[in-house]
C-alpha cells in the first residue's frame, strides 16, 4: 500500500529526496516539463485511488495564476457501484506553495469543481507520446454540456518509475480530431485520504 507522508512542513524542511525534486520541477521550462510527461513512467490507478494529492499549477504567466489560481487539490476515487475511477478539483485558499492545504468552503463543505474520469490512454486521442500513463478525462465527468473543461484532457505520469507519490501532468484540448497542447502544467503530492466526496458525483457522472 501506498506509504503515508509526513506533514507538508516537517517535508518541506529537508534537503533531499522528494521535496528536492518537486522544488527542480517547479523551476523547469515548459520544454523539460514536456520532455518529462514524454519520458514518464505508467501509473497504477490502485496506488492513486482514495487520495487526494496538492496540486501546484506549473508553466502559467504570473499574471495568469494570478487571475486563476496557483494550488489546487486533486482527488481521485473509486465509485463502488460502476467500479469507475472518478475525481474532481478542490479549489484551496492561496496561502503559498508549501503552505498546509486549507480548502475554500461553501456552506461548510469544500468547493470543488472540474469532475472527471480518469482512464487508461488506450483509445484516448492525444498528442505523440502523450500516453505513458493514465488520461484525466473532464468530458467524463460531471461537468455542464456547456463547460468547454469539457473538450480537456491532462495526461498524467510518475516521475519516478513505481512512485505515485509524485505525479506531473499537463493539459490539451480534444477538438474533433485535433488535439491542442496547451501550457498548463501541474505537479501533484499525495498529501491525504479523501475525506469529502461531493453529492451526485455517481449518480450525474456520465456513462462511458
Amino acid at each position: 500500500p501506498p506509504r503515508a507522508r509526513a506533514p507538508r512542513g516537517a517535508r518541506c524542511r529537508g534537503a533531499v529526496g522528494a521535496v528536492s525534486l518537486v522544488q527542480v520541477i517547479r523551476e523547469e521550462s515548459r520544454a523539460q516539463l514536456r520532455a518529462r510527461i514524454v519520458a514518464g513512467h505508467p501509473v497504477d490507478p490502485a496506488a492513486i485511488e482514495g487520495w487526494a494529492y496538492r496540486g501546484t499549477a506549473l508553466g502559467l504567466p504570473r499574471f495568469v495564476e494570478r487571475l486563476t489560481w496557483k494550488t489546487f487539490q486533486k482527488t481521485f476515487w473509486r465509485d463502488p457501484a460502476s467500479g469507475r475511477l472518478l475525481g474532481w478539483n478542490v479549489r484551496l485558499e492561496q496561502d503559498g506553495l508549501d503552505a498546509p492545504s486549507r480548502p475554500k468552503t461553501k456552506r461548510g463543505e469544500p468547493v470543488t469543481t472540474w469532475h472527471y474520469e480518469v482512464v487508461a490512454p488506450a483509445g484516448v486521442p492525444a498528442p505523440r507520446g502523450f500516453d505513458r500513463g493514465l488520461i484525466i478525462d473532464y468530458g467524463r465527468g460531471r461537468n455542464p454540456w456547456f463547460d468547454t473543461i469539457r473538450a480537456t484532457k491532462d495526461p498524467l505520469v510518475a516521475v519516478e518509475a513505481g512512485n505515485a507519490d509524485l505525479l506531473l501532468g499537463v493539459s490539451y484540448l480534444a477538438l474533433g480530431g485535433l488535439c491542442i497542447e496547451t501550457p498548463t502544467y501541474f505537479v501533484l503530492e499525495r498529501e491525504h485520504r479523501v475525506e469529502h466526496v461531493p453529492p451526485g458525483v455517481t449518480s450525474r457522472a456520465h456513462d462511458p
